[in-house]
């Protein structure tokens, strides 16, 4: 059994972070995964999506949800896009070698964090 406590408080940095501004699973958890923890791209991803259920659906939301602060009706219809393309997304993640997926998400993450840095 692996040394608990390290994961333990990966998952604490990401759930403050989540609740906080809204990121934790892939700007967090899954770096992390692969550059300290070692797991390959497609293993952190999917240990990412499988955590990501329980606490962000329902504690971190609640949060939000107690202050008038979710439209469901829109994380209902996200929700179902989501689930559509989260088993397409999945499907193919685990068909690519983990070279080309991991340099993908470094590749959504720079463009995503320079469009949110230089925009005004």
């Amino acid at each position: 059994m692996p040394d608990i406590l390290p994961y333990v408080i990966l998952g604490l940095l990401a759930g403050i972070l989540s609740g906080l501004i809204g990121i934790g699973g892939g700007i967090i958890i899954v770096p992390a995964l692969v550059l300290i923890f070692g797991l390959t791209q497609q293993q952190a991803q999917g240990t990412t999506l499988a955590i990501m259920i329980p606490p962000v659906g329902l504690l971190a939301a609640w949060s939000y949800y107690t202050r008038g602060l979710v439209d469901l009706k829109i994380a209902a219809f996200i929700v179902i896009g989501f689930f559509i393309g989260g088993l397409i997304g999945g499907k193919i993640a685990v068909e690519l070698p983990n070279n080309i997926l991991q340099k993908m998400f470094a590749a959504v993450l720079l463009l995503v964090s320079l469009k949110m840095f230089f925009d005004k």
